[in-house]
């Protein structure tokens, strides 16, 4: 048993129930280097979404389909799975993000996002000059800061030890909680345009994508990937260019304000159409629009309703702000990181694993809510976290390091992007019979109308 396979067992195990499906074959190396066992999660949890998919095919009539999980190509979809043809992709990552030095300790400011720069950059009265906030930083307390900015509608998080965050209330409550929690749905009584193939299993089923940056989209690109009609909706004003060329592949895009009665009126029949909904919003965004839990199970009957939230559903920051490098540093991962390495300052994952680990438990709980409503005819919900993926991870420790290698070269698919032209990196998983592959590439958010 390599440490893949010790880290899918001893970890992960099965939060989905799977009973029908072959164990995974692990072939190839691990090439990510870390204090922690990264490579180990990335082809764990990728899987486990190609176990998720074989169980739903067992359903379907097509059981015994062997899964293939190749590590090196598991590593480099959590790193850069897309490659620009003759043009540099920009990076993801505003000018102020980053981490800081405070009096007592470090802080990280995620400021992507424009809102979150205002509110940071007003908390620290300067103005976006990145020597300008280094020096207002060096004047707070870490936990002070943090606080403020989130009280600002910002996103920030200190640098935590391991040690401490499983002592603090968040890290108490997240760790307590299962990797993914399933709730029972209604029955299904809707029509559905989904015609399942083997070779492309997920053909005319709807999906509405309601996430953003990494773990979200990183899930219902595999959708799309497996034959969903993904239609991702974001509101007018929000762009993420340099992930959504990664992220949306063989999606379609659009746009609408639900705070106007018109785009609310939009998305609840969007909501009425669909067979997936999979939304990262924080806990209770959606109710406040009139669209809880319970009304999107009236909109449709049946629904398979998966959400994403930063820091968990339960205890004091269960309503917090939070992105895979927020939670490294709240959780111990990049304390961790920077002791191993000897080193001055935070040292994070050389991927974001958090997210992409979680994105890929976000698909197996679509395919295992598909299964089960196949098999039993009732919806359901599904509840992952960042921070919650982030335990197994510290639990891998203990099984030990990755043997890590040099990443062989990798050949994948040329495509158009609305940025230029990409190539691909083949899927790093294989599901007997199943064609895994996109119909076209990514373009910029908005580029479609939001119906199906």
């Amino acid at each position: 048993m390599n440490e893949a396979e010790a880290f899918f067992v001893g970890t992960l195990g099965d939060p989905f129930g799977l009973v029908s499906v072959p164990h995974p074959h692990f072939e190839g190396a691990a090439t990510l280097a870390s204090a922690y066992p990264v490579s180990s999660l990335t082809s764990a949890s990728t899987a486990v979404a190609g176990l998720a998919l074989s169980d739903l095919l067992a359903v379907l009539g097509w059981p015994g389909r062997p899964v293939t999980v190749v590590r090196h190509l598991a590593d480099r979809w959590f790193a850069a799975p897309v490659r620009p043809l003759g043009w540099t992709l920009p990076s993801p990552w505003d000018q102020i993000a980053g981490d800081y030095a405070a009096r007592d300790g470090w802080i990280r400011l995620h400021t992507n996002a424009p809102r979150h720069r205002a509110a940071a950059l007003a908390v620290l009265g300067v103005a976006a000059d990145r020597d300008a906030v280094t020096a207002a930083v060096g004047g707070w307390f870490v936990d002070e800061l943090e606080a403020a900015v989130v009280a600002a509608g910002g996103a920030a998080a200190g640098m935590r030890s391991a040690h401490e965050w499983t002592g603090h209330p968040q890290g108490v409550a997240v760790a307590a909680e299962p990797l993914v929690r399933r709730l029972e749905g209604g029955r299904d009584t809707a029509d559905s345009s989904w015609e399942p193939a083997i070779e492309r299993p997920l053909t005319g089923l709807r999906v509405l994508d309601l996430t953003r940056v990494l773990a979200g989209p990183s899930a219902t690109r595999l959708l799309a990937g497996l034959g969903a009609d993904v239609l991702r909706i974001d509101p007018p004003d929000w762009d993420e260019p340099a992930v959504v060329l990664v992220t949306g592949f063989g999606k379609r895009s659009a746009r609408l304000d639900a705070r106007k009665p018109e785009g609310l009126e939009r998305l609840r029949a969007l909501l009425a159409g669909a067979d997936v909904v999979v939304h990262g919003y924080r806990p209770g965004a959606l109710a406040t629009l009139g669209l809880d839990s319970s009304e999107r199970a009236q909109l449709r009957p049946g629904l398979v309703d998966v959400s994403l939230t930063a820091y968990g559903q339960s205890g004091p920051w269960a309503g917090r702000r939070g992105f895979d490098s927020l939670v490294q540093m709240s959780a111990g991962i990049a304390d961790t990181g920077m002791r191993s390495a000897g080193a001055g300052r935070p040292v994070p994952l050389p991927v974001q694993a958090l997210d992409y680990a979680t994105g890929n438990l976000l698909a197996a709980a679509v395919l295992s809510g598909l299964r089960d409503r196949v098999r039993g005819g009732a919806g359901s919900s599904w509840r992952a976290s960042l921070a919650r993926t982030a335990v197994e991870l510290e639990r891998g420790r203990a099984i030990g390091p990755d043997v890590v290698a040099e990443p062989p070269s990798c050949e994948g698919r040329e495509f158009e992007t609305g940025w230029g032209p990409v190539e691909l990196l083949a899927a790093p998983v294989r599901v007997g019979g199943v064609d895994l592959a996109w119909p076209h590439g990514s373009y910029p958010l908005g580029s479609d109308e939001p119906t199906w």
